[in-house]
């Protein structure tokens, strides 16, 4: 436990009960992927006083201070394209605007094997930009 308050407060956010919670899960040097409710589920097994709303907000805390790396996988806003070939997308955070990577700019030499027992439907490449 020592050693989570030691990182939140490295990172200027305070040790606060819950974020000692949310912490002790997922600093315990075992790199895992997680959603707030996987995080909640767990807290409530163990009958700690915490709301989703809250772990949500720690798992934003944490990102915004580098701790974690956001992962979407299902982005809050829908984008249809009229283009159905398989290509990829350039996101500009900024401005919400998504646009296609021209077909020449991008290659693909290799694709990590699919766990066994599985095969790969689908590559999807977003490149998230920002300004400098």
């Amino acid at each position: 436990m020592q050693n989570v308050k030691e990182l939140l407060r490295s990172c200027d956010l305070r040790p606060t009960d819950q974020r000692l919670m949310v912490g002790k899960l997922l600093f315990d040097g075992i790199d895992k992927h997680v959603t707030a409710e996987s995080i909640y589920r767990v807290l409530k097994k163990r009958n700690e006083k915490i709301s989703l709303a809250t772990v949500y907000n720690i798992l934003h805390d944490f990102s915004n201070k580098k701790l974690l790396e956001k992962v979407i996988i299902d982005p809050e806003k829908v984008y249809f394209d009229t283009n159905t070939n398989i290509h990829y997308h350039f996101y500009y955070d900024d401005k919400k605007t998504l646009i296609d990577i021209p077909k020449d700019n991008i290659l693909i030499n290799s694709l990590p094997k699919a766990p066994k027992g599985q095969v790969i439907k689908n590559v999807e490449i977003i490149i998230h930009l920002e300004n400098k």
